[in-house]
């Protein structure tokens, strides 16, 4: 759930939207719905294949963030102590308690320790608990390109966002149709996990000729272009392990995220949850 901003307004180049289909995180996003922090999308969805559109009905309420997609987790770290921007090397346990390295927060060490990242990322830390590092090792994850690009006029399209097929195209929205967002003609593009991963190391200023290239098969008579940037995701979609969370309640020693459970953001905070309801007992 990111936002990155441009010349002319923000683009969440991330995750576009959110559902709610768990009461547990459907109470969440009433709540901070009624505190301003999230809205409800009603923009056009529809469906390119070939040339051919078809909308795409709402079976449930999707949500974004504001004023920006982050604006879900700021909410539910709002009273956190935070360090960002701490580089992790490896982790220890030592007379039960867990320790960062290189050492960082608290001298005398944790009570406990979570891993809330990509599967790739976790692995390394939680090779101290090997049977946790085993599960992890299971975890999957797809990359993907994205380009925030920004247009003179509006597309000619008779839709705000988009699944697509048969290009190196997956998804495309309209970032300036959600509410809260600045006006203006700004889209996100989102490249399908194939073409995503044999381009993977390329320059992000050599995708963006490429995505726009792709863009055209979708809407020929393309505007002309004000800006445009693309953010390479190297961890960014997963099939999910359905496991909900992994834990070693003795070592307490836990493992969430989307990839735990289904990929989705829901799955996220849910898995999330779930490690805290069985680790805070071994606490």
């Amino acid at each position: 759930m990111a936002t990155r901003r441009g010349d002319g307004g923000t683009f969440d180049h991330g995750a576009q939207y959110f559902t709610a289909r768990d009461p547990r995180f459907q109470a969440l996003t009433q709540r901070l719905e009624a505190e301003g922090v999230l809205a409800p999308y009603h923009g056009r969805i529809a469906q390119w294949s070939a040339g051919v559109l078809k909308p795409v009905a709402a079976r449930e309420p999707r949500y974004v963030g504001l004023p920006g997609m982050p604006g879900l987790c700021k909410a539910l770290a709002q009273d956190m102590e935070m360090l960002y921007e701490q580089q992790v090397g490896g982790v220890e346990q030592k007379n039960g308690r867990w320790s960062v390295l290189p050492p960082v927060g608290n001298d005398d060490g944790f009570d406990a320790l979570v891993l809330a990242v990509p599967a790739v990322q976790a692995l390394p830390l939680s090779v101290v608990v090997p049977d946790i590092a085993a599960r992890v090792a299971q975890g999957r994850h797809h990359p993907c390109w994205a380009l925030m690009a920004r247009f003179e006029a509006p597309l000619p399209v008779d839709f705000d966002a988009g699944f697509v097929e048969g290009v190196n195209l997956g998804w495309m929205m309209r970032d300036s149709s959600k509410p809260g967002r600045a006006p203006g003609e700004r889209w996100v593009l989102h490249a399908t996990a194939e073409w995503s991963r044999a381009n993977l190391e390329l320059e992000s200023d050599a995708v963006v000729p490429l995505l726009l290239e792709a863009l055209r098969a979708v809407v020929p008579a393309v505007p002309p272009l004000i800006e445009a940037r693309a953010h390479r995701w190297r961890y960014a979609l997963s099939p999910g392990l359905g496991v909900g969370c992994l834990l070693d309640a003795q070592a307490r020693f836990g493992v969430c995220g989307d990839w735990c459970a289904d990929g989705r953001v829901e799955g996220a905070y849910l898995s999330g949850l779930e490690l805290a309801g069985r680790l805070l007992p071994a606490l």
